[in-house]
């Protein structure tokens, strides 16, 4: 084997050997081309398109031409007492579903990681409200929680714990109605990820402490927890993103009533531009909960680097 020192590599701006078949700077760019343009014309587009929308009166049903108004819809927003309600219960929604959607998924993840009979058959059950859609998911769930003939009141009335009552037309149980069904459409997903982490934990590790005499939860909070954190993080930062951005699930079961009570953000967005036609406004909504997605997004990785930048120094 001929081994290539330093001195025999070409130099860097070089011209390339024969066999270099490496694609140059141009060649790298037309290769990635037909990937990149779908997310330029069906996600950067229409972004920056919301964000010059923003700043005009765009209106529906409207004959004169749009004019460009600045800030006018931002000042506006601020004084929407509507639309920061929404946005306190975008924010119950999103940690009341993101919370407990994790430590049940993490419960069930280490259920699944353990050698049990059946376990393929299980790891298939725990994963079907994620291969559900959204759509079907809320009509299945407005069935259960049907007051006259659903699961639920059928089950507490054989019971004896009551005559049942609307679940999602109370002012008190809607929101924590729909929050249910939420957790439960998106533990699979949580599942899976932590599941993943568990499997890539060294069972050595695990046969070490056990030696040691190291209980269940002190090898958990030895040496699973540590290994599964990084994973554990990133799930549930995407989560609270993703549920802060519900629609569809919500939609269907509630339609953000009764009375507000479930009307999350992109709900309100969704009314603005198109039950009111007020489309700039619409836009200026959507670009506020574009920016504060970023800067959790930009929390979130700022603590990472924190944390990994710590480790290393140890």
């Amino acid at each position: 084997m001929t081994l290539v020192t330093a001195t025999e590599r070409p130099a860097r701006g070089a011209p390339r050997a024969e066999g270099d078949r490496r694609p140059s700077g141009h060649g790298a760019w037309f290769l990635v081309l037909p990937a990149l343009l779908p997310i330029l014309v069906l996600s950067v587009g229409p972004l920056l398109y919301g964000i010059l929308l923003a700043f005009t009166d765009a209106q529906s049903g409207r004959t004169r031409a749009t004019q460009w108004i600045g800030g006018l819809n931002f000042q506006d927003l601020l004084h929407d007492t509507l639309f920061w309600e929404s946005f306190r219960i975008g924010l119950v929604w999103a940690v009341g579903v993101t919370v407990p959607q994790f430590l049940l998924a993490l419960g069930l993840a280490l259920l699944l990681d353990q050698d049990l009979k059946l376990r393929w058959l299980a790891r298939a059950l725990a994963i079907i409200p994620w291969a559900m859609p959204e759509v079907v998911v809320g009509v299945m769930w407005r069935l259960v929680y049907n007051p006259d003939a659903g699961v639920l009141n059928e089950t507490l009335r054989t019971l004896g714990l009551g005559d049942g009552r609307d679940w999602l037309s109370g002012l008190s149980t809607a929101l924590p109605a729909v929050i249910v069904v939420g957790v439960w459409a998106g533990m699979p997903q949580t599942t899976v990820t932590l599941l993943a982490g568990l499997q890539n934990t060294p069972r050595e590790l695990h046969e070490a402490a056990a030696m040691d005499g190291a209980g269940a939860w002190r090898r958990f909070r030895t040496v699973t927890w540590p290994a599964l954190r990084p994973v554990a993080l990133a799930i549930t930062a995407l989560n609270f993103i993703w549920n802060f951005n519900s629609f569809a699930l919500v939609y269907v079961l509630t339609s953000g009533g009764p009375g507000g009570r479930t009307r999350l953000p992109m709900l309100f967005a969704y009314e603005e531009a198109f039950r009111y036609g007020q489309f700039g406004y619409a836009a200026a909504m959507g670009l506020v909960m574009v920016a504060v997605v970023s800067l959790l997004l930009a929390l979130f990785l700022v603590g990472r680097l924190k944390g990994r930048t710590g480790g290393d120094a140890a």
